[in-house]
């Protein structure tokens, strides 16, 4: 192939030539560790992976594929197109870029592994990759960085992660609204889960008027960088578990503490917390030395690639037998007043049947500010911090709508008022008067 001499004038030319040749013989300067894990043939796994050494450097896609081929101009080896099993699904990346060090969460569905056994039972090798791909920041050239993935016949050399969790009480009727000073029912955590070792971790219990937990607030501590571990918002401690794990024991029902340690004497809408810490595991843990960061081992058992799931409960006065059925707002009570920069949840009691909640917030002069379309089985919302802003004169009315299944109005509660009340502030003293100079 001949190149037009004015073309090999160019720089532009010479520029990417020399990249070019360059990148093939370049092994890419990002780190990585593990370098490889076992992974379940028949099922999801989630892998913590700690990717060091990087410079003005962004993560961008995670595939999944069974053979590599050179990435040049680029930096390493990327995925072969034609064997793509699949890419990290955005729900599941829980990932984090901080500095120079990449921690991610590799949570395999699966779909992926089901894909790699099928090609496996045909004579393919037994294993398959997780590229992720980094861009830089200044225009040098991408980087690519494999991580081996070995099919398992078992779970027992797999990392110990959780791949579902579902929370509920054990009782034939849904708990919603509880009197005060009633017990509730006992709680159960099912937990499906990969690998074997030991399961660690706190109940606690959210009270009315506390902030809510964030979703990062919601992560198993292994999840996390290690920087940030320790940072989550703490609330109310219920109670302690440690339960190991074995290998393929199916999903583990974990009970909730003695159900007469969950307060149920003031009104309002609590929540109660599963909080997994992050335990030591062979073939969990992440080498961040390795890797290129600091920190050394970092445990990742536990590690998870989803928050955890809230139990909700409210206490209140449970509704007349003859009114059981009907749509009632609970919190804030009529004509109450809540302080601007305060949270403001609104809460109404449940109806059987209905498949959406509509949430209508009104000013004083009948202008709608806000509305909210909650789904089958939520009972609270909380209003965005800019409410009292668009509140006219501080007062605004609520509502709520029951909805069918297509979104249409199948009955609505009474409007109740709100008072948002912004603090005066003080005017300064005057100042006081000089004394007469002496005569």
């Amino acid at each position: 192939m001949r190149f037009p001499s004015s073309f090999l004038f160019r720089p532009s030319f010479w520029a990417a030539f020399a990249l070019s040749l360059a990148a093939l013989d370049a092994e890419p300067a990002i780190w990585r560790n593990p370098t490889g894990t076992n992974v379940n043939s028949q099922g999801a796994t989630t892998v913590f992976i700690t990717f060091g050494g990087l410079k003005d450097q962004e993560p961008i896609e995670a595939i999944w594929c069974t053979r590599l081929v050179p990435a040049a101009p680029a930096v390493g080896q990327k995925c072969d197109p034609a064997t793509i099993l699949g890419q990290l699904p955005l729900r599941y990346d829980q990932s984090q870029l901080q500095g120079g060090v990449f921690y991610d969460v590799m949570s395999i569905p699966p779909s992926v592994s089901r894909k790699a056994f099928q090609l496996a039972e045909t004579g393919e090798n037994g294993t398959f990759f997780y590229v992720r791909r980094f861009r830089s920041l200044k225009g040098g050239p991408e980087e690519f960085v494999a991580v081996t993935c070995r099919l398992a016949g078992g779970t027992a050399r797999v990392p110990l992660s959780l791949l579902d969790v579902q929370m509920r009480f054990l009782s034939e009727q849904p708990v919603g609204t509880v009197q005060p000073g009633s017990q509730l029912p006992l709680v159960e955590a099912k937990i499906t889960y990969n690998g074997t070792g030991q399961l660690r971790g706190r109940w606690e219990i959210v009270r009315p008027g506390e902030d809510p937990p964030t979703s990062q607030d919601l992560l198993t501590e292994a999840t996390l960088p290690p920087s940030l571990r320790g940072t989550q918002r703490r609330y109310t401690l219920v109670d302690r578990f440690s339960v190991f794990l074995a290998p393929g024991a199916g999903p583990l029902r974990l009970k909730g503490p003695d159900p007469s340690r969950f307060p149920t004497e003031g009104v309002g809408l609590y929540q109660i917390l599963l909080r997994v810490e992050a335990t030591s595991e062979r073939e969990a843990d992440s080498n961040a030395v390795e890797a290129g960061g600091l920190g050394g081992i970092i445990p990742a058992g536990g590690v998870a690639g989803f928050p955890m799931p809230v139990l909700k409960y409210f206490v209140g006065s449970a509704p007349s037998e003859g009114a059981r059925e009907a749509l009632g707002l609970l919190l804030p009570a009529a004509g109450a007043e809540v302080k601007a920069g305060e949270p403001i949840v609104f809460v109404w009691s449940p109806v059987p049947g209905a498949s959406f909640y509509r949430l209508e917030v009104r000013d004083e002069s009948g202008a709608e500010i806000l509305t909210a379309t909650l789904g089958e089985g939520v009972q609270s919302y909380r209003a965005p911090s800019w409410l009292p802003e668009k509140a006219k004169d501080g007062s605004v009315s609520w509502r709520v709508r029951i909805l069918n299944s297509d979104g249409e109005p199948t009955g609505a509660t009474d409007s109740r008022t709100l008072k948002i009340v912004t603090p005066q502030e003080q005017p300064s003293p005057s100042p006081s008067p000089s004394p007469a100079p002496a005569g």
